[in-house]
């Protein structure tokens, strides 16, 4: 299984490949699934802004795509373009919402500044009383539709 600090260096490196003409915020990340494979993702920028995506689903999406269903932790650094030293980089909370849809509140969020200088979140702490897939009721769901 591979570690946090390889996790790190992987998010380190998609920072590199950032599309970010427009903020010149680039932020890689790494993405760790349960069966010890690895997806990338870096952000893309769009000149509308709305169409960009974030590094965090880029990584999510390329591994659902995939069929991977089951994720252990994914490590995410960025920063300015030209930061010579990042700070530790938080997920939005839609790609927070990206990532409650598919783990549990154990999953692991790794901000990266280094690939020895990291610090370890749960997605519990970084989204308390998340909203995911149990909290619809079909039952619910179907009554609601009835009274449509």
């Amino acid at each position: 299984m591979i570690d946090r600090e390889c996790l790190c260096e992987k998010a380190l490196e998609m920072r590199a490949r950032a599309y970010t003409p427009y903020s010149h915020f680039q932020v890689g990340a790494a993405l760790l699934c349960k069966d010890g494979s690895v997806y990338t993702g870096c952000n893309i920028e769009n000149a509308a802004y709305t169409p960009s995506n974030c590094a965090e689903r880029t990584a999510f999406f390329k591994a659902v795509s995939d069929g991977k269903r089951e994720f252990a932790a994914i490590a995410i650094a960025g920063g300015a373009e030209t930061a010579k030293d990042l700070d530790y980089c938080v997920p939005c909370g839609v790609c927070r919402q990206v990532m409650r849809e598919f783990c549990d509140g154990s999953f692991e969020v790794i901000l990266a500044k280094t690939p020895k200088d990291y610090r370890v979140f749960t997605l519990e702490e970084l989204l308390p009383m998340g909203f995911g897939p149990e909290n619809l009721d079909k039952k619910m769901v179907y009554m609601a539709d009835e009274k449509l």
